[in-house]
């Protein structure tokens, strides 16, 4: 239980202070992330911890590919409808990498979000969180548990994203806008880790959590660029 503890503080501190302390921000952010992960995985390896139990054994690819697969399908099929829709294609519009260059957009969906994103939170919350919490918490309390954590994550990444439609300005809407931010991504935290227990494999969590955050950004580029 203690190394449980020091996971969720150190995470909840790495994400919302540490990581942007680092030198060369935001270029170092993908190297220092990469590292960062491969630093986890040596440590609870080291403790005992087999790639069965931080979802990275071979023979659960085959089941991480196509439940992955089929979420990344249902998500992109969302994308597309939604840049197809007047409506919702305005909505996209606002994106802040909605008018990125076309070498920022690349940057974002091939480089900046699988490798210094997706790798190192599915690694960090679905693969070591997650195992080190089910060795003591039965399998719901413990994905509810990295969910919360995966929540508070992204305190920082909610105080520099846009304002919430509808959410006054202010502090007090800042910090309304904040906690809107941290219960969404808690409850997506819900669903990537019930993927990664129902198919065995942090590789299904990854395919789905790749399409959300690379395909919001295409969605917003090409919505952008249609109207």
């Amino acid at each position: 239980m203690v190394l449980s503890a020091v996971l969720v503080v150190v995470l909840i501190a790495w994400n919302n202070v540490l990581v942007h302390r680092f030198p060369g921000q935001p270029g170092s952010y993908v190297p220092v992330n990469l590292l960062a992960a491969g630093a986890l995985l040596v440590g609870v390896r080291a403790l005992g911890w087999s790639w069965a139990e931080l979802g990275r054994a071979r023979s659960a690819l085959p089941a991480g590919l196509r439940w992955g697969g089929a979420c990344a399908a249902v998500v992109a099929a969302g994308y597309a409808v939604a840049v197809a829709v007047p409506a919702s294609r305005e909505a996209l519009r606002g994106g802040r990498d909605a008018a990125g260059s076309t070498a920022d957009v690349l940057d974002q969906v091939l480089v900046r979000i699988p490798l210094g994103t997706v790798v190192w939170e599915e690694i960090a919350f679905r693969g070591v969180l997650l195992a080190v919490l089910l060795r003591w918490l039965r399998p719901a309390v413990a994905v509810g548990v990295s969910a919360v954590v995966f929540g508070l994550w992204h305190i920082r990444p909610a105080l520099g994203g846009l304002p919430v439609d509808g959410v006054a300005d202010g502090a007090a809407g800042q910090g309304l806008s904040v906690v809107l931010t941290c219960t969404g991504t808690a409850a997506a935290g819900v669903l990537l880790g019930w993927l990664r227990l129902r198919s065995g494999s942090i590789l299904a969590p990854a395919l789905l959590h790749l399409s959300t955050n690379a395909g919001g950004t295409v969605a917003a580029v090409a919505a952008y660029r249609w109207g």
